[in-house]
């Protein structure tokens, strides 16, 4: 089948939504029109209306007014006074005319008394309670029913469908008396309403109102139900009637509804000039229809060139090919259609470098990053895995994508259980918004605790982050059993000191009282031994607690190490004679200083000295040896010990807190607390050296190394 080309498609296709659209336009036109006609119409019967109404309420404002102002006249007064009734009605029928009133009068509240005396001939009511008229002008109205008893305004239905505005006023010359003024809405009075609001009036009771055809009378209905909650007007076109309806509710005094004004309009004065207009429209529209498709057609085949060179532009795009330019297309529109291609084709181009440039930046912070990460979806499979997730968990990337996060990281409960269904961070965060939980996973590589904390789903993918705290819990569980050995360690020294102390009490006060020299230094030697211990142990202890809560700070000043050196073995001192032992010095001359705290370095070499004591076999030597070089200066301390143990690699084990060797374990008097060599680390790498352990044969050497250059620029200045 031939294709079409595109200028051939084009006037084809403007061609027809032309048509198609002037039609659809002229049909839609025609329509809104009409429903524009229609709620002109309906604005105009019921804005007729409310005016209508409105004009009745300023009525009963005057009515009321004129009932006050015929209260107020000091004649009345003076009439009922002297009991004249006669003059009175011919004085009322005066006020009536001048006031443009249906009817006025005079009544008497009920049981009140009736100025002028008993010789008056006003009329009397057939009993004491009942209300009396005293005098009215115009026609006979339903005076009782228009007087309200406090005075104000009133409306009342009276026969034939009628109603009557009223106002009454007391009279200040005469209290039990009230001045009640009427108008009824009449045809003349709706005569002259409907000249002023431009349309017919008419104003029908409530009872009359439910009582007429059927179309009036279902919007009547509805004007009546609507003004009870709180008087919303009705209108609608009545074709059964041609006009153009409108009521709206009129009220009582109290709030009832009394009756409805109802304004209409005929639909002949619409529809006429509406069906000329809709004429005159289509004519128009089928002109504007000839015009576009010969105006589609010309740009048709002007525009079937450029917009094919920008389809082919665009189609690149598709590809992915983003470096060919997109040359310019004339005229206004196209060419800002080539301009926005290009531009576009410049952001993709800047957005694709942003994008491989931020994937390459989170792939390096996933993968250098020390804890594990992975993401799932809805169904918990996994489908992504760093590499320290996957060396954590022991599989491979490939292999663990698309598996059940359970199956991968079996996760497993203090009974054994797998907590996938009722305790998984996974589910708990798809509600909370994040969660975290501790999983012991069995793996391949044995049981390891890790910290699993999750984030709520983002594009249905849910990412977790795995932290390793095995080693952290079995540092934990190092230093619960250390601290629970504090007591111990603590009561072996003050056990001997105290046993000391006991014998040495005993020996100074025996009656026979002598204590040889020998025997009284050696107990005083252990006093000071176990001094020292409790020393070193509550420095150490002190030590560690300052360097975890970051508070440990270094004095720099210029330092001798001699001096150092020299002092660490004179603490020491009784703890080597203990055992028999020597310590050999063999130092270089002269030793320069450095730069660091002079007390925690004599703590260093305390520490390794007491550390090679424990270790040396009775009656050793310890040997302390040093060399310098151009920048640094290296100390060391060496013992004839056992040496490393096997699984140490290159001492480094032997440096973590809480680690004690076997030696240790073997032999509780010579156990410590695991700090030492620990806190020895810490101070010597906060002045910038370092320390390891070397095997020798036979025993071990405590190597360290510290900077000189701090100390010669602080001796120059």
């Amino acid at each position: 089948m031939r294709r079409l080309s595109l200028s051939s498609l084009l006037i084809a296709l403007n061609a027809g939504l032309v048509l198609v659209a002037v039609v659809g336009m002229a049909a839609g036109a025609v329509r809104v029109l009409r429903q524009l006609a229609d709620r002109q119409a309906l604005a105009r019967a019921d804005l007729a209306a409310q005016i209508a109404a409105t004009a009745i309420d300023r009525t009963g404002e005057r009515v009321l007014a004129s009932a006050r102002l015929l209260a107020d006249r000091p004649a009345v007064g003076r009439i009922l006074s002297a009991g004249d009734h006669t003059g009175l009605d011919a004085w009322l029928e005066r006020f009536r005319r001048t006031s443009d009133l249906t009817g006025c009068a005079l009544v008497a509240a009920p049981g009140g008394g009736v100025p002028g005396g008993a010789g008056s001939s006003a009329p009397r009511a057939a009993n004491a309670g009942a209300e009396r008229l005293l005098a009215r002008a115009g026609p006979p109205l339903s005076w009782a029913a228009l007087r309200r008893p406090a005075g104000g305004r009133s409306l009342i239905a009276a026969g034939g469908g009628m109603l009557v505005l009223g106002g009454s006023a007391p009279p200040a010359a005469a209290p039990p008396v009230q001045a009640v003024t009427a108008r009824v809405l009449d045809a003349e009075y709706l005569q002259r309403l409907g000249e002023q609001v431009g349309l017919a009036v008419a104003v029908l009771g409530a009872r009359e109102a439910g009582l007429a055809a059927a179309p009036a009378a279902r919007l009547r209905e509805q004007a009546l139900a609507a003004s009870a909650g709180g008087g919303a007007p009705a209108a609608a076109r009545l074709d059964a009637v041609e006009r153009y309806v409108a009521d709206r509710p009129l009220f009582g005094p109290t709030g009832e509804v009394v009756g409805v004004v109802e304004a209409g309009l005929p639909t002949a004065t619409v529809d006429g000039p509406l069906a000329t207009l809709v004429r005159r429209l289509l004519v128009l529209a089928l002109i504007v229809a000839a015009l576009a498709v010969a105006a589609s057609s010309a740009a048709g085949r002007w525009l079937g060139r450029p917009v094919r060179d920008l389809t082919g532009s665009a189609a690149r795009l598709g590809r992915g090919d983003l470096t060919t330019p997109i040359a310019a297309a004339p005229g206004r529109e196209l060419g800002a259609l080539a301009a926005t291609l290009e531009e576009t084709r410049r952001q993709l181009l800047r957005l694709t470098a942003e994008l491989r440039r931020r994937q390459a930046e989170g792939e390096a912070v996933l993968t250098g990053i020390a804890e594990g990460v992975f993401s799932v979806d809805r169904d918990r499979r996994i489908r992504y895995l760093n590499p320290q997730a996957a060396a954590l968990l022991g599989v491979g990337q490939a292999a663990a994508l698309g598996r059940f996060c359970g199956d991968v990281l079996n996760p497993r409960g203090a009974a054994g259980e797998r907590p996938c269904e009722d305790a998984c961070p996974i589910v708990h965060a798809r509600f909370r918004g994040t969660a975290r939980a501790t999983e012991h996973l069995q793996l391949a590589g044995g049981r390891r605790s890790v910290v699993i904390t999750s984030a709520g789903p983002v594009e249905e993918r849910q990412f977790l982050v795995m932290r390793d705290e095995t080693d952290d819990e079995l540092a934990r569980r190092q230093r619960d059993a250390v601290l629970a050995n504090i007591s111990h360690e603590f009561k072996t020294p003050l056990a001997a000191q105290r046993a000391s102390l006991e014998l040495l009490r005993e020996k100074l006060f025996e009656p026979a009282g002598r204590v040889e020299a020998a025997e009284a230094q050696e107990l005083v030697l252990a006093l000071e031994r176990g001094g020292l211990r409790l020393t070193q142990l509550i420095d150490n202890l002190l030590e560690s607690v300052r360097i975890e809560s970051g508070q440990d700070s270094l004095r720099r000043r210029p330092v001798a190490l001699d001096e150092v050196i020299e002092e660490a073995i004179e603490l020491t001192a009784p703890l080597v004679a203990q055992r028999r032992q020597r310590v050999d010095v063999e130092l270089p001359y002269p030793l320069p200083p450095v730069l660091g705290d002079a007390p925690r370095l004599i703590q260093v070499f305390v520490n390794l000295l007491a550390n090679a004591h424990k270790f040396a076999p009775a009656g050793s030597s310890l040997a302390v040896g040093g060399e310098v070089s151009e920048g640094e200066v290296a100390l060391w301390v060496d013992d004839q010990g056992p040496g490393l143990p096997p699984a140490a690699d290159s001492g480094r084990e032997l440096f973590r807190r809480f680690v004690r060797s076997p030696e240790e374990m073997a032999e509780p008097e010579q156990s410590g607390m695991g700090l030492g060599l620990w806190i020895v680390q810490s101070i010597v790498e906060r002045h910038g050296g370092s320390v390891e352990a070397e095997r020798r044969e036979p025993g071990t050497r405590m190597r360290v190394t510290l900077p000189r250059r701090g100390a010669e620029e602080a001796g120059q200045a």
